[in-house]
Parts: structure tokens; C-alpha cells; sequence
């Protein structure tokens, strides 16, 4: 009866030879739930003849003793972020919260897209793959490319999915290394699914782990940006931790793992940043570009 009032929130009008077809039971029993719920203070109504059918009273809906304006907001924006995930069922559940909330429209103010221009972050339905791994407790298997380059095998127990810094993380117990390791998807190559079922470990605090086969080292960095790279600074700096020159430049100063990121990252800001401190970070940045002016002029 309560999937009757759904699918009668989200049309018009609909025969009881539909709904009985639909929900796989005889036109009577719709016929017995339909007086049910008219008993039960539900708005249903039947019309005979041709266009005729089951429909309810158009401004009947029954959120609105339930959620507030703000809080049918925030679970359109939960669902349609979980909806990114691609987990199977939340398009039919936005369609009944939509006949719920009698508003057609209530799910099309957001769109979520956690990928990056271009990218394609869930490439042989990743992401499905270990969202269903995690959950009936199988081992994965995988192939690995480190924040270094190089390419391991891995066998990992699946813990959680984690999102943070603009990209996705699997946290899992890694056999290989012993101990629990956080892997990014978009760096997870030829994944496997085994029917190897395996017991949950007790889950270690995620924010006390360094990332994969990250540098343990890490370096404050002094950097000044030119106000060319005012967007790119507000998108990954806190605003406190930016500060305007009077010539209008602007410093940062950021602690980051040292490996081949860091070097890249200062890198793609061109010659929009300058690496004021430490020097041998400087030097070494310097050492890039010049090898990269070389390479285009060989």
C-alpha cells in the first residue's frame, strides 16, 4: 500500500490493471488496498469510463507535517551526491521522494560530478566494484601505481570508500604490506573482485594514516603566487593561510609529503609561483623547468 501511494504521488492517474500488473498481484487485491487506505484518510479516488482510473487529490502530499523546506534541500543533495556513486538504487528512491515532496522539479537544483575535467574516475565501474566488495566482505585485487610510479600487485581487504581532496580513496587492509593503507581509486589498475570472503578488522582511525606509499617527509613551503593564480589559490589554501603583498602578490605558507606530487604541483602553476623557501626545494624546481625548456628545444 505504501509503494500504491508512491507510484499514485508521481501520476496523475493509473488503472488498477497497471498497478496490479506493476506490483504482480490480482486487480482485486488493488481494488481491497485502495478502499484500505481511503479508510486510512489517503485522498484516493476512482473514476470510471474512458480516461478513467486511481489518482489522488492533486495537492495531497504527505511531507509536509515531516520535513521542512531545508530538509527536503539537504536530502535531494545527499541522494543525488550518493547517486554519483552510481549505487544502484537511489534513481528509483529520488523519483519517490519527488512524488512525495509533489514537486516534479525537486531533484533538479544540484548536479554532482566528483570527477575532474575529462577524467573518468570510475573506468570499468571501479567504483561499483569495491562499493560491492566492501559490502559482502570480499577480498580485491588490483594493481597499484605509487605516488613514486611504480607498480605493485595488490591483495586488500576493503574497509571504506573515503572522499577528500577532490579525489576518491579505498581504505583497506593491504596483505602485502601488513597493515592498513589508503589507495586512490583513479591510480587502481585491472581490479578483481575474489570470492574470498574475509572477517572486518577492527577499523583504524583513517585520519591517522599517511597515504599509500607517500614520502614520510614532509616540507613547509613558502610560496608567492601572482594574482593570475588567485582562483587556483582560493580553491586549494585555506584563506587564512594567504596572505596579500602590497604588490599584489601573495604568499602561502603550506607543510606537504615530499615526493614527485609536490614538485609537480609547484610546476603547474608555471611561472605563475615562486618557491621562496626552502632553497633546495627552489634549486630543484629551477633544475626542472630548465630540463623542460631543453626538452623543447632538442
Amino acid at each position: 500500500m505504501i509503494e500504491i501511494t508512491v507510484i499514485l504521488l508521481n501520476k496523475e492517474i493509473i488503472t488498477a490493471k497497471e498497478l496490479a500488473e506493476r506490483l504482480e498481484v490480482s486487480t482485486r487485491t488493488i481494488y481491497r488496498d485502495i478502499e484500505t487506505l481511503s479508510m486510512a484518510g489517503v485522498p484516493v479516488y476512482m473514476s470510471k469510463g474512458n480516461g478513467g482510473g486511481i489518482s489522488l487529490l492533486q495537492e495531497y502530499s504527505i511531507n509536509r507535517a515531516i520535513l521542512s523546506v531545508e530538509e527536503k534541500e539537504s536530502l535531494i543533495l545527499a541522494l543525488k551526491t550518493l547517486q554519483v556513486t552510481k549505487y544502484p538504487e537511489t534513481d528509483s528512491v529520488l523519483e519517490k521522494v519527488s512524488g512525495i515532496f509533489n514537486d516534479d522539479n525537486s531533484e533538479d537544483w544540484v548536479h554532482v560530478d566528483f570527477s575532474q575535467w575529462g577524467s573518468n574516475p570510475n573506468e570499468n565501474h571501479k567504483f561499483t566494484k569495491i562499493k560491492t566488495a566492501i559490502l559482502r566482505r570480499y577480498i580485491v585485487s588490483f594493481d597499484y601505481i605509487n605516488a613514486f610510479g611504480d607498480i605493485t600487485n595488490r591483495v586488500v581487504e576493503p574497509m571504506k570508500l573515503l572522499y577528500k581532496g577532490h579525489a576518491w580513496y579505498l581504505h583497506g587492509y593491504c596483505r602485502l604490506k601488513s597493515d592498513f593503507r589508503i589507495f586512490r581509486i583513479s591510480r587502481i589498475k585491472n581490479l578483481v573482485i575474489n570470492n574470498e570472503e574475509f572477517l572486518r578488522r577492527k577499523d583504524q582511525n583513517i585520519q591517522s594514516l599517511e597515504y599509500n606509499d607517500m614520502a614520510t617527509n614532509n616540507v613547509t613551503l613558502k610560496l608567492r603566487f601572482k594574482s593570475k593564480a588567485l582562483y587556483r589559490i582560493y580553491d586549494d589554501f585555506d584563506e587564512e593561510a594567504i596572505v596579500k603583498n602590497e604588490d599584489n602578490t601573495y604568499d602561502v605558507t603550506v607543510t606537504f609529503p615530499e615526493d614527485e606530487w609536490v614538485y609537480g604541483y609547484i610546476l603547474s602553476f608555471g611561472n605563475y609561483v615562486k618557491v621562496l623557501e626552502p632553497q633546495y626545494i627552489k634549486d630543484i624546481i629551477t633544475t626542472r623547468m630548465k630540463d623542460a625548456i631543453e626538452a623543447y628545444e632538442e
